[in-house]
């Protein structure tokens, strides 16, 4: 029975461990307390060198912007710090934040997103520090933003303030006046004065986009079959290869090529839909093909007098009174530079200007008299004997007569020629003294420019959109390419390209794409695409 008693109520050891387990019960349970109170968020600190308040932060001898400012901040002001620069997101985790005051700081940068996140600010003042600039879109997010104050900064008025000026123009911010300290034409000039157009921002360059692995003479483009092509004559191969634009590769691959000998120039003329090709040559004469659509090949249809034309130098093709012509510009001793006309099967000999004078390029150009009067068509020929010889032509006899030549100019290399408003100016190439610029005073030719060159064989000026250029090539030093200057009515230079002995700048415009092809002599001919570029972007 006592046994039985003593079961029933348990041994001693398991009698007195009933208490044991409530005090682990307890210990635990405070311990799983402590724990999740630890877990709660702690209130940030103020920051060191900050004072802080419930609402206000003051910053002060700072070297950088707090990252643990309390959350609950509305105003917040950095005053006499050490830091320059405000990076992205400097800001962060204030989604409160009214007043943002960093005034007679040393702050001479600012990131675009330095801001990102404050939808509340209300009042931000960058007074009194060293910014000459802001980055684009730097308010971009601030919706409730009604005070700015940028006064007391060194702000640059160049593209790159361009958006400040139109963002003046649109913003319902009250924006303290603020004034230009750079350029000196702008100095002290307030800045919401300006506008859009006192920024000229838009600046090309010509960048090099492909290596075509031959030398070159001369480079024509042409539109046949509703495509662009690029015609290249290579004197030692003896080819004209042409080009095609390669819509998927996005680069120019070769479309086909007419063999010949010592080739110079490879001139293109489309009469009606028929695709016809002068190639002249040093040695062997020269020939004009057809391409034959059926055949898919260029055939050889005719020759020209090789009595005339001894040592072709250039080609020009022109259209008078609905007749297609061409002329060659013979540069031997013997040779006649001569006007071929087209009869409806082929070219024929119409007119041979003067002989012996050994002709090195013809340009054909359209002038007038005098304002009132239409203009007509007129050739300029280049000679290494004589200064260059102006012909105009005769509508009553249909052939050009001689006019005048271009005083004070000898040893004129080529004549080209291009359009400013109805104005008609001259490029002349000379290889050695000055090239020119000049301009058809109604009479004559005046000059507008000289341009120091040495070696000069091209001095060819392009039209490219709305950019005029003339680029003035050099076998013993950078080519130069000049920008024209619509204030100055004259050429200024802003790019240099590096081409071994150049002869021939042609511009090519294929789907909104401009390209301008540089032939070279002596080394490898180049492709360069134009850019353009905006600077307030």
């Amino acid at each position: 029975m006592e046994a039985e008693k003593i079961k029933r109520m348990g041994s001693p050891s398991s009698a007195s461990s009933i208490p044991l387990k409530r005090i682990a019960y307890f210990l635990c349970f405070l311990s799983m307390l402590l724990l999740t109170e630890g877990k709660k968020p702690t209130k940030p600190k103020c920051p060191a060198l900050c004072t802080c308040t419930k609402d206000n932060a003051l910053c002060e001898n700072a070297r950088s912007i707090p990252r643990s400012v309390p959350p609950d901040v509305i105003s917040l002001l950095f005053t006499s710090n050490s830091f320059d620069v405000i990076s992205d997101d400097a800001f962060i985790g204030l989604p409160h934040l009214e007043y943002l005051f960093i005034e007679n700081n040393n702050i001479k940068s600012i990131s675009r997103h330095s801001f990102r996140g404050l939808k509340s600010l209300i009042h931000l003042s960058l007074a009194n520090n060293n910014l000459q600039t802001l980055p684009k879109d730097i308010f971009k997010g601030l919706d409730s933003l009604t005070n700015v104050d940028l006064r007391g900064n060194s702000f640059n008025c160049d593209c790159k303030l361009k958006w400040l000026v139109e963002w003046l123009d649109t913003t319902n911010a009250t924006v303290e006046e603020i004034y230009c300290e750079n350029p000196p034409e702008y100095k002290k000039r307030k800045i919401r004065s300006l506008s859009s157009k006192d920024f000229d921002c838009i600046i090309t360059e010509f960048a090099a986009s492909q290596l075509l692995p031959y030398q070159s003479l001369s480079i024509d483009t042409f539109t046949y079959m509703n495509d662009e092509y690029v015609v290249i004559a290579q004197p030692f191969t003896g080819k004209c290869i042409f080009l095609e634009w390669d819509h998927v590769e996005k680069t120019f691959r070769n479309y086909d090529n007419i063999t010949g000998t010592s080739t110079v120039v490879c001139k293109p003329i489309v009469i009606e839909t028929q695709l016809y090709v002068i190639v002249a040559q040093l040695f062997g004469g020269s020939h004009i093909y057809k391409r034959d659509s059926f055949a898919n090949k260029f055939i050889k249809i005719q020759d020209i007098e090789i009595l005339k034309i001894r040592k072709p130098n250039d080609i020009e093709t022109f259209k008078i009174e609905n007749n297609w012509y061409f002329v060659v510009a013979d540069s031997s001793k013997a040779g006649f530079t001569t006007v071929y006309k087209w009869n409806g099967n082929g070219f024929y000999s119409h007119q041979s200007l003067h002989q012996w004078y050994r002709d090195t390029d013809v340009e054909y150009l359209e002038i007038a008299r005098t304002p009132q009067t239409a203009k007509t068509p007129h050739l300029i020929l280049s000679s290494s004997s004589q200064r260059p010889v102006i012909y105009q032509w005769n509508k009553s006899t249909k052939l050009f007569t001689n006019q005048t030549d271009i005083p004070n100019m000898e040893d004129v290399y080529a004549v080209k020629h291009f359009t400013v408003k109805g104005e008609v100016y001259i490029c002349l190439t000379r290889f050695i003294g000055d090239s020119k610029v000049m301009k058809w005073g109604g009479s004559s030719f005046v000059d507008v420019q000289r341009m120091p060159s040495r070696g000069s064989m091209v001095f060819q000026p392009l039209q490219i959109n709305n950019y005029q250029y003339a680029i003035l090539g050099s076998d013993y030093s950078f080519t130069q390419v000049y920008n024209w200057d619509a204030e100055k009515a004259k050429f200024v230079k802003f790019q240099e390209l590096n081409i071994q002995a150049p002869r021939s700048f042609t511009h090519v415009a294929i789907n909104k794409h401009n390209f301008l092809f540089a032939s070279s002599f002596k080394g490898r001919t180049q492709i360069y695409t134009h850019v353009i570029v905006d600077l307030s972007a």
